[in-house]
């Protein structure tokens, strides 16, 4: 949960404030190939392609696993336990990957991380070839795999802008949230005719091949060999530094708050009654993969719509956009037609990928460079944190009341919080660095209780 904008409109007459310069000038949308010069650079292009490979391999494997544990013979529990072995250690370790990320070289990092990752899938593919396979198995590989996420995320949230230069670091950040959601479209899809004409192991085979060519790309790049900060204080003391970087920013927590209660309330029961729905009111399955697929091509559409756009005030763009999200959960409180919920899917793909990449691409501008690791560790802690108890618990609420009454809650929820956010001056008041004064950034770097090596972040 998941995880992080210009204006949709050029003209001037035209424009909200919220996407204006400072000086009340419309900003210009780039032209075509200025939207993609970011890939003139060499270790970004190189970089890029190990991503998109490695995210493809990723999506494919979720689709994998299940399979491969029901035709091992497992049950529903069963397959709920190997999800939760990724999950739990991913969480648990996340904050301490984050200190990693800040104190070695953040490419050292991804590369042991894309490791283990490729380790553990190549493993648990070798022995479902081999015949059947003991849950315990299964379960100590998928939690290496968690492992190897927890590792890897928040040295991949501070590489980017070391690969990235900073006038294109926008750009950079709706690239990759396209190649991510395309992945998340193309990824199941291609896994299910894999699965169907080869098998679930290799399929998990695949995916850790995936890692293999991420692991080369990263030992191709030049940038992030050097370590981000000097890394002679204890654990404790690094995680202490990195919460007053993230606790600093009034508008990061605030929003990173706002939106764990979102996979809370929100979006985890749309997660876990959006199939029930799917299954008692538009036909089964079928339709629930066509909501989910429109979700991912919204996505990919938005960052196109993102990819070029700069806004003034990214938050305002961000927090009125996300009212959105909500949209795929009321269509089927009131359970309107299928192609009205494929609508609001649509439009709240294109809301997922305008937020991801604005609030990534803000984060990166306003945290300094060597504490962004651990800044960026709280922010997904607090998305990953409470999203079990939400899938838990959206069942039972359901049975007890309803599936529309318990979507609705959550619908009014996200307007509420939206609403609040949208008044907080903190949200209201950041600019982007070069559109005009950061009003609600701090005289000092946030985090300067410790030494740092920049006053903003390395792009």
């Amino acid at each position: 949960m998941s995880a992080t904008r210009k204006g949709f409109r050029v003209s001037a007459c035209s424009c909200p404030a919220e996407f204006l310069s400072h000086d009340g000038q419309a900003w210009p949308l780039m032209g075509y190939r200025a939207r993609f010069s970011v890939f003139r650079d060499r270790d970004f292009s190189v970089f890029f392609a190990g991503y998109v490979t490695s995210n493809l391999g990723t999506s494919m494997a979720s689709v994998a696993l299940a399979f491969a544990v029901m035709h091992n013979g497992g049950s529903p529990t069963d397959l709920s336990l190997v999800l939760a072995a990724r999950i739990i250690p991913m969480v648990l370790f996340l904050l301490g990957g984050g200190v990693l990320g800040d104190r070695l070289p953040r490419r050292m990092v991804m590369l042991v991380a894309d490791s283990v990752r490729a380790l553990s899938q190549g493993t648990l593919a070798l022995l479902f070839l081999a015949g059947p396979v003991s849950l315990w198995a299964v379960l100590v590989l998928a939690a290496c795999g968690g492992l190897g996420e927890a590792l890897f995320r928040p040295s991949f949230d501070g590489l980017v802008p070391q690969l990235t230069p900073k006038d294109r670091l926008p750009e950079a950040n709706s690239l990759l949230g396209m190649a991510q959601s395309g992945a998340s479209v193309g990824g199941p899809a291609l896994a299910g005719v894999l699965v169907a004409v080869t098998s679930a192991a290799t399929v998990l085979l695949v995916d850790a091949l995936s890692y293999l060519v991420s692991i080369g790309a990263l030992l191709m790049l030049r940038a992030g060999g050097r370590a981000p900060g000097p890394g002679d204080s204890s654990m404790v003391t690094e995680l202490r530094a990195g919460w007053r970087a993230f606790s600093a920013h009034t508008w990061l927590w605030t929003v990173t708050l706002q939106f764990t209660l979102f996979n809370l309330l929100v979006w985890a029961p749309y997660l876990v009654l959006g199939p029930l729905s799917a299954d008692r009111e538009y036909g089964g399955p079928e339709a629930w993969g066509l909501i989910v697929g429109t979700f991912g091509g919204g996505s990919l559409l938005g960052g196109l719509l993102l990819l070029g756009r700069r806004p003034s005030r990214p938050l305002v763009v961000t927090t009125l956009i996300t009212f959105l999200w909500a949209a795929p959960s009321a269509a089927l409180a009131v359970r309107a037609p299928l192609w009205a919920v494929c609508a609001a899917a649509l439009t709240a793909g294109v809301s997922s990928a305008v937020f991801n990449s604005l609030w990534m691409t803000t984060i990166q501008q306003h945290v300094p460079a060597d504490s962004l690791s651990r800044v960026m560790s709280y922010v997904t802690f607090g998305a990953y944190s409470v999203g079990p108890v939400g899938l838990a618990l959206a069942g039972p609420l359901a049975e007890s009341t309803s599936i529309g009454l318990v979507l609705a809650v959550g619908v009014g929820w996200q307007l509420l919080a939206n609403s609040v956010v949208l008044m907080l001056p903190a949200v209201r008041n950041l600019h982007a660095p070069d559109s005009g004064p950061d009003e609600s950034t701090p005289a000092h770097p946030a985090g300067s209780a410790e030494p740092t090596t920049s006053d903003l972040p390395a792009t």
